[in-house]
């Protein structure tokens, strides 16, 4: 019998592929996102239940938009500035720890998977299921596997049927993760991995110019949803 689990779902590539891939090896019986104030939360809120419709899963958008008055990300401050263009370099480790800081939210990936685990258990799930990935790991900690097998070391003892944070994609690099979405057909036109929430992609900033990359190098033709 297949485990039961959440899937924390932004719309992004890793997230989505992560739901792709836990729907043929769990029973997902909730996706959440998250909006927490982020400037990408309109078109992160519509592309994930566009998700949810297209895998005919339950979906409910948790509210904690409290969130954006931590810290100084630019994320979530409009009187700060995402790095985009020439000011992300993603092969540049320097560079990318310079960006990571100016999008960090506090805590956000410790609070995201807490939430979920209240749900989990409450649903009897075994399995919340985040969007990490190897490649920002290493400007990201919250997106690396110490971080969550940390996290499930906690989760044993906060739930009461001990439930697991697993992420199928969390040893991958970006390229990796489309080959995976490929093969587990995940719905790529429906996702929404840019950082703003214009009319398309803006293709600058570095979550985009990452999926760019992957995209690429998988010879998927994704140009209509950037801005030229």
């Amino acid at each position: 019998m297949k485990k039961k689990s959440i899937v924390l779902l932004s719309s992004g590539l890793d997230s989505t592929v992560n739901l792709a891939v836990a729907r043929s090896q769990t029973d997902v019986v909730l996706a959440l996102t998250f909006d927490y104030g982020q400037r990408s939360s309109k078109k992160e809120l519509q592309s994930s239940q566009k998700i949810c419709r297209h895998y005919k899963i339950p979906w409910q958008v948790i509210d904690i938009k409290w969130l954006k008055n931590l810290g100084e990300s630019s994320l979530t401050k409009t009187s700060h500035t995402v790095p985009v263009g020439k000011s992300v370099s993603i092969d540049n480790l320097k560079t990318s720890k310079k960006s990571a800081k100016s999008v960090w939210i506090p805590n956000r990936n410790g609070v995201f998977l807490n939430i979920a685990a209240a749900f989990a258990e409450s649903l009897k799930a075994d399995l919340i299921i985040p969007g990490f990935n190897a490649e920002e790991a290493k400007t990201f900690p919250d997106n690396s596997l110490p971080f969550i097998t940390k996290i499930n070391s906690a989760l044993a003892y906060s739930t009461m049927n001990k439930v697991k944070t697993k992420c199928f994609t969390i040893k991958m690099q970006k390229t990796e993760i489309v080959k995976l979405g490929i093969k587990n057909q995940a719905p790529f036109q429906l996702m929404w991995p840019c950082y703003f929430s214009g009319n398309q992609w803006c293709g600058q900033c570095e979550s985009c110019q990452r999926a760019k990359r992957a995209f690429a190098a998988n010879h998927l033709n994704v140009g209509d949803y950037f801005k030229s």
